[in-house]
């Protein structure tokens, strides 16, 4: 099978998110600072590998479908629908919800190209159900830090995060 235009287009769209997920997992990782930061500095080294291992299943998807990946710095920078990491050390309480917003961006991604993927390649469309649940897993695992029992991730969260964490 080769994949159309469209195909190839809707999984580079998901190997940039993963890509620039990784970058922001290791930059919030180099400058993070405050409560709790040796247990979200570990968290953050287990959503980097995620991102790692599945930018490289993305990446390898497409080219057996004979696309051609793109993980080159200006494509990611220039295709990315996550936003810019902030400059700077930050707060461990701040990085919990820029980083949960960053996952469920990418989840959002997936999710958009979602059907699309399906119609044509149900086996990629597969690879993106892993995907999703394992980075959902981690967005709701790393949020935890933030809420408290019986909190709403809402009420505890930034609203751009609760925005993004609503799949309806």
């Amino acid at each position: 099978m080769h994949a159309s235009d469209k195909l190839s287009a809707n999984l580079q769209a998901v190997l940039v998110d993963l890509i620039d997920l990784h970058l922001q997992g290791k930059q919030a990782h180099w400058n993070i600072l405050g409560t709790n930061f040796r247990d979200l500095h570990l968290q953050l080294d287990e959503i980097v590998d995620a991102a790692r291992e599945f930018a490289d299943d993305m990446a390898e998807r497409m080219r057996a479908l004979y696309a051609v990946p793109d993980g080159r710095s200006a494509t990611v920078a220039a295709g990315s629908h996550l936003e810019p990491f902030p400059e700077g050390e930050v707060l461990t309480h701040d990085a919990i919800d820029i980083i949960t917003l960053r996952l469920y961006q990418a989840t959002g991604t997936m999710r958009d190209v979602h059907d699309e993927v399906d119609e044509e390649d149900p086996t990629t469309a597969d690879l993106l159900h892993g995907f999703i649940e394992r980075l959902e897993q981690l967005a709701w695992m790393v949020s935890a830090e933030n809420r408290a029992p019986r909190t709403p991730l809402a009420t505890a969260t930034t609203p751009a995060v609760a925005e993004a964490s609503d799949h309806s």
